[in-house]
């Protein structure tokens, strides 16, 4: 596709308003009849649950099992249950131009664990044994757009990671195919501009996690752009970051540097453990809980949702017991919009550990963490700088249950230029670069990126 960084630049440039998008999403919610209960492991159809796992019968989606986990950080050694999910699902957007802007054919899905039911996925987002219809419902519309995608409209193709700490070694397919072709819309898609899509992610919990992390593998700059583009497309100086490595303070190769000697001087050891043996966690008839009640638990709910491939079916969720705060903190270097992230360890990881957002955790209510227990969260506590961003954003709704995190934004001049061993400065550039390879940047820094406001300045 020529041309395709400029038409993504003029899509998020689009004007268009959003207000009839969240009516649509309104009236779905009043339209479906959705209802989520929790329920005993015992009603838990088609599940079983033994002193090793938690699995489903036909031994298609996914497992809860056990693992013991050792990391040289602060030598930690610990268990947990994890979700083991040994297939690698679709999540891709269809995008075409109409009318001359380049839009995205979203859908409104609701997912069992999402907060507020409806929230704006991709065109497709399905796992692979919901795509093969393992549950004998329908096949997810459009699928056979991606199944028979040719090469040449193929824009986005990459396997990226999900959450490491709930899911061991799992990764989904991010893409983004383009179509020339008329397309019928189904009832619950719409085709929206990036700019629409950017507002809207201003908004608490509407576009979901799977679409997030496909938007930040959009690449802004093209290497057959010439530098003179920059005066006719980015009046905002947010996307100067967008586009030119030659502005950073840290070329691609020091960034990858900065991995190979963090992987070099860590490690990190997972085995697999009968989740009755787990230290420290409880076996009850509706839930896995760890006996100081915090970090999440295992639980079990019984779904109905009209429109669904399956209207109706039972499944094990993880709960979160805790809520949790992703951030960027960013500064100005050289005049140009940079990212403080850092290396992160997470027990699901890949390859030891990916690049996280500035901060990442998990916060105890009430308790008041010092920067030695969690570098920066002063700029949080003290409100340091200016917010360019600070929403409520749902995880995977599939497999998790009313999780949303606090995703922040700032910027600020007091944060050093100069920072800690297990931190790297880093453009948005560098970031969506570093989209087009494997288990680099974790899905929390990926999530992040999409919701810088394209209006910012």
């Amino acid at each position: 596709m020529k041309n395709i960084s400029a038409d993504f630049i003029d899509s998020a440039m689009n004007k268009d308003k959003i207000d009839y998008v969240l009516e649509w999403i309104d009236k779905k919610n009043q339209e479906l009849k959705i209802n989520i209960n929790r329920i005993n492991f015992k009603e838990n159809n088609l599940w079983s649950l033994n002193d090793t796992e938690l699995k489903h019968e036909t031994g298609k989606f996914f497992k809860i099992q056990g693992i013991s986990v050792k990391t040289s950080v602060q030598s930690k050694e610990w268990d947990q249950p994890i979700i083991n999910q040994n297939e690698i699902g679709y999540l891709g957007f269809i995008i075409k131009k109409i009318s001359g802007v380049l839009k995205f054919l979203v859908q409104a899905k609701v997912e069992p664990g999402n907060i507020n039911f409806v929230q704006l996925s991709p065109t497709i987002q399905a796992t692979k044994s919901n795509y093969n219809k393992v549950h004998e419902g329908r096949a997810p519309y459009y699928l056979e757009y991606f199944q028979n995608v040719k090469r040449k409209n193929v824009i986005v193709d990459q396997l990226h990671s999900e959450q490491g700490s709930r899911f061991l070694k799992k990764r989904n397919r991010n893409t983004i195919i383009y179509v020339d072709n008329d397309i019928k819309l189904n009832d619950n898609f719409m085709w929206l501009s990036l700019g629409q899509i950017n507002r809207l992610i201003q908004h608490n919990n509407i576009i979901n996690m799977d679409s997030r992390t496909v938007l930040s593998c959009i690449q802004y700059y093209s290497s057959s752009q010439k530098r003179g583009d920059l005066k006719n497309y980015f009046q905002n100086k947010i996307f100067l970051s967008s586009y030119f490595e030659i502005f950073s303070c840290n070329s691609i190769d020091d960034i990858l540097l900065f991995i190979t000697s963090q992987k070099f001087k860590n490690f990190l050891e997972v085995k697999q453990k009968r989740i009755l043996d787990l230290n420290n966690w409880q076996i009850e008839k509706d839930q896995i809980i760890h006996v100081s009640k915090m970090f999440f638990k295992v639980i079990a709910v019984e779904v109905e949702i009209e429109g669904r491939e399956v209207n109706s079916w039972t499944q094990p969720m993880i709960e979160p017991l805790q809520y949790g705060i992703c951030a960027f903190i960013c500064k100005r270097i050289r005049g140009v919009f940079h990212v403080a992230v850092q290396s992160k360890i997470e027990c699901g990881s890949f390859d030891t550990l990916e690049i996280a957002p500035s901060i990442q955790t998990s916060i105890v209510s009430g308790k008041t963490y010092s920067e030695e227990e969690i570098p920066f969260i002063s700029f949080l506590n003290e409100k340091k700088g200016k917010i360019i961003h600070d929403s409520l954003q749902s995880e995977e709704g599939g497999r998790f249950y009313k999780e949303q995190n606090r995703n922040i934004i700032i910027e600020s001049d007091d944060i050093p230029t100069e920072l800690p061993e297990s931190f790297i400065w880093v453009t948005l550039s560098q970031l969506n670069y570093l989209t087009k390879f494997n288990n680099i940047l974790n899905i929390q820094t990926r999530n992040l990126i999409p919701l810088i406001p394209y209006e910012y300045e």
